[in-house]
């Protein structure tokens, strides 16, 4: 039988809500993998509940992530519910989590357990600072690691508060970064033999990882340079920002070696051997008076179109400033299922990001639906744990199965 895609015949127990663990499995089930998503009950996954905009009380931010997983819904504080979970980790190939350090382990599901009953499993643990460390023991998000790790902190203008994103980049990172973590670790399995392995995931070490300039930049100069906030423009590279144009703003990122060619597509040979402009460090000690002459020749063009062609062929990086709608209407987007449109069975026809990790040799299935709570109970239960029906009807009467539609 030919392979759905790259993880067809692994099996992921996934007791992640929220986002960046979800992301992650998100990804597996998109690549083939079977995806037991573990909800403690009675209400599973906070984000079932996320703002609604639909009749049917069924979220959209749920189902973008949790497509094509297996819904499980138990008492995670009762022994039935563990013994369960401990029954289906004997049946994965990945386990995931990420409740906060020391939550896992008081459940009974920490590594020494989890490896004794599967030692070739791959347990991944996500967290926002790590599992060990001053901060471990701290509750936090996306937005918490992105202060710690000093990325909120260049958002925004120089003389006003940072800003805050309005992306997940930490969540949806991290997921990623687990997701790597996780493919080598089973790469490293299959290679040596060796069985399983732990790994310790955070959303704090992927914003750090994200730091391209300024971590070495304030280490190597010795504290001279400090990186800062600046508003539109980046305060170690000149020109890189957003710039106004005729109608709205473009974004131009002329590197070192570009500023002639940026030049010249102006018509502004003269501003090559400018004493404030030659270098970039002359360019960012007079950032004002670039930007200014830069937004000068924008603005005096017939419309941002034309201005963005005459960039375009001069082969300067340079892009408008869409907004949600215009970027989901794109033509680019839309050719390579940047965006993707899915049907649910209750809430319908409705877009999302679509799947950025693309193989030569798989098609992403389009047919995965996300699931109700519990809406695998019986089916999980049968099959691995071979649960016949009368003990399925005792969890539900004790309340440690719990299963409902939207």
């Amino acid at each position: 039988m030919k392979p759905t895609h790259v993880m067809d015949g692994y099996r992921v127990l996934d007791l992640s809500q929220y986002l960046a663990g979800p992301a992650a499995t998100n990804l597996m089930v998109q690549m083939g993998a079977e995806v037991i998503k573990v909800e403690g009950g009675p209400h599973g996954d906070p984000v079932r509940t996320f703002p609604f905009s639909n009749k049917e009380r069924r979220s959209a931010y749920f189902i973008q992530q949790n497509r094509g997983k297996k819904s499980i819904c138990l008492d995670l504080k009762s022994p039935e519910g563990i013994e369960i979970v401990k029954a289906l980790i004997k049946e994965c190939d990945v386990i995931i989590q990420n409740f906060a350090p020391g939550v896992i382990e008081r459940m009974g599901l920490g590594w020494d357990v989890v490896k004794d009953i599967n030692p070739n499993i791959i347990m991944c643990a996500i967290s926002a600072f790590g599992q060990e460390g001053p901060l471990a023991a701290h509750p936090g998000f996306d937005y918490i690691a992105q202060a710690y790790a000093a990325v909120t902190d260049l958002i925004g203008e120089p003389d006003k508060a940072p800003s805050m994103t309005m992306l997940a980049f930490g969540d949806i990172g991290t997921g990623v970064h687990a997701l790597t973590a996780i493919g080598y670790a089973l790469l490293e399995r299959e290679r040596r033999n060796n069985g399983g392995q732990y790994l310790d995931i955070s959303l704090l070490d992927t914003y750090f990882h994200h730091h391209e300039v300024s971590i070495q930049a304030y280490s190597a100069s010795k504290g001279k340079i400090v990186p800062r906030r600046n508003g539109s423009q980046h305060y170690a590279v000149a020109p890189t920002g957003i710039f106004k144009s005729k109608e709205s703003h473009l974004v131009i990122l002329a590197l070192l070696h570009q500023w002639p060619v940026l030049c010249r597509a102006m018509d502004r040979e003269d501003m090559i051997e400018d004493p404030r402009f030659k270098e970039n460090e002359d360019r960012i000690e007079n950032l004002p008076a670039m930007v200014a002459e830069i937004e000068q020749w924008l603005q005096a063009q017939d419309s941002d179109a034309a201005a963005l062609a005459k960039l375009e062929k001069a082969r300067i990086p340079v892009a408008p400033l869409l907004t949600v709608p215009q970027a989901m209407e794109h033509p680019h987007m839309i050719e390579r299922e940047v965006i993707r449109t899915i049907e649910d069975p209750i809430l319908g026809e409705f877009q999302i990001p679509g799947m950025p990790l693309r193989f030569s040799k798989y098609e992403v299935p389009k047919d995965i639906i996300a699931p109700t709570l519990g809406q695998h109970n019986d089916e999980l239960l049968t099959t691995f744990l071979k649960y016949d029906a009368a003990k399925i009807a005792e969890l539900k009467e004790k309340k440690v199965l719990f299963q409902k539609a939207v």
